[in-house]
Parts: C-alpha cells; structure tokens; sequence
C-alpha cells in the first residue's frame, strides 16, 4: 500500500520582451531534459513568497522581486499517483542576475523562450508549465495580499495558548 503525500510547491513567471524564463533541468522518471519554471518546495519556516524568490535564484541566477499571485494548482503525476503537488504560481520581474551564480543539481540552466518555442520542444515538465503561461498571457492576477502568511511571535504565541 502506497501513502498518498502531499506536496507544497512555488513556482515563478518572469516575462521580459516578449519571452518567458524556463529552466532546463533533469527530472524524476523522465530520460531528457525538460522545462519548467523556476519552482520547487517551501522549506520549513519560509513563507510562499520567499521560497518562490529563493527558488528563482537557485534554479536561474535572477534575483526577482514578485508582483502577484497567478494562480493555485494541483497535480497528480501519472507516473507517481501517490503525490499531489499544491503548486502555488507568482508573477515577478528580474531586479539582477547573476551569470555566475551556482544552480541547482539537475539544472542545466534558465531558458527564455515564447509560448509558441516552449510547445514546439515538446518538453514541459507537466500540464501545469503551459497552463502558467497561458494564465499569464491572458491576464490572470490577484493582490498578494490574499495570501496571507500567519508568522509566530511572542505575543501571538502567548495568546494562542
């Protein structure tokens, strides 16, 4: 019997002239490369927003500040039916690169390309890559401020008692 576990991803649009940036990276299951956002699990303790800021610089070297919330999905690989990723979606623009910066294990590196070059390579990381940017093209965002982050702090932890 297999556990069903639940998984709390970010992922980051960043558009500049026209193109999207993608990174090209190595996945489970999967035999070539594929494309996807920079994106990738909350860590224990870090809100939505900064793991979608620090999963940017990890996975491309930008530096990004974000704008707005594109969207909440959910998916369930095919190949991993025991997994559902919460895939929370965020539009930013790049503040700084960092050419030199070093990348995430299995990243080969950020990739801008249009809607129109990322389905011709046929290679999106999942149903949810598209649907960003289709998202994204036609408009979709919402205030940040209808995420909000509870954080503990003394006087919050003392009347929760």
């Amino acid at each position: 019997m297999t556990t069903w576990t639940p998984h709390v991803t970010v992922a980051t649009v960043v558009e500049k002239d026209g193109k999207f940036l993608f990174v090209e990276e190595h996945t489970e299951g999967v035999t070539h490369t594929v494309f996807n956002q920079p994106a990738g699990h909350v860590e224990k303790d870090e809100t939505l927003i900064q793991a979608a800021i620090r999963e940017t610089m990890e996975e491309t070297g930008y530096q990004v500040e974000i704008d707005s919330l594109i969207g909440i999905y959910t998916y369930t690989p095919p190949m991993f039916p025991d997994r559902t990723y919460y895939r929370f979606l965020f539009s930013a623009h790049v503040l700084e690169h960092f050419p030199d910066a070093k990348l995430d294990t299995g990243i080969l590196g950020p990739v801008w390309m249009t809607l129109e070059e990322l389905i011709d390579t046929a290679r999106a990381r999942s149903p949810l890559v598209i649907k960003a940017i289709q998202d994204t093209i036609s408009g979709q965002r919402y205030p940040l401020s209808l995420v909000y982050e509870h954080k503990n702090s003394p006087l919050t932890s003392t009347l929760d008692a």
